[in-house]
């Protein structure tokens, strides 16, 4: 089973035992900590897809450190001037350690399956009624169409457009 969570503006795929490192979070360590933001879910025979969270799903984890990331350097120049400029910048880091991936959304998902089943049934009976229905009302729509264009294509055609030339005022 596995999980794709949002935290800290970016997206992880989880699964249990997965050691991810995410934007400092603010727990201690050792403690832990739920990422409720659940965007998929994945048992290896069902897939749900959040919209855009999956309801009552989140993933627990403990958190293993709290660290800096890479350091990232960041070099300015202007040729020719002789001005180089270097810094260099560590971003805090959070290290997560999923201990579990819960889904309390099963039981919502299949009372939800069985109603729209039901109202399904309902709107294909009513939809081979209005299907007939429909077909006759585009009907006559399209037949109105080409009479319209049809008279508008006459009255092109049998009055000639009269052009009148303004002359030009000077000032």
């Amino acid at each position: 089973m596995y999980a794709v969570v949002r935290t800290g503006s970016k997206q992880f795929c989880v699964s249990k035992d997965d050691v991810i490192i995410v934007e400092k979070l603010d727990v201690e360590s050792g403690g832990d900590v739920e990422l409720e933001e659940v965007l998929m879910l994945d048992d290896g025979k069902k897939t749900i897809l959040g919209t855009p969270l999956v309801e009552g799903a989140h993933v627990a984890a403990t958190v293993l450190d709290q660290t800096r990331g890479e350091k990232v350097t960041v070099f300015k120049k202007k040729r020719r001037k002789g001005y180089k400029r270097s810094k260099g910048h560590r971003q805090q880091v959070t290290v997560l350690r999923v201990t579990d991936i819960v889904n309390s959304a099963k039981k919502k998902a299949t009372k939800a399956k069985a109603t729209t089943e039901e109202s399904q049934t309902v709107s294909q009976t009513s939809s081979v009624k209005t299907a007939s229905e429909k077909k006759k009302t585009t009907a006559k729509k399209t037949v109105a169409k080409v009479n319209a264009k049809r008279k508008t294509a006459s009255k092109k055609a049998s009055s000639p457009k009269k052009t009148s030339k303004k002359p030009k005022e000077s000032d």
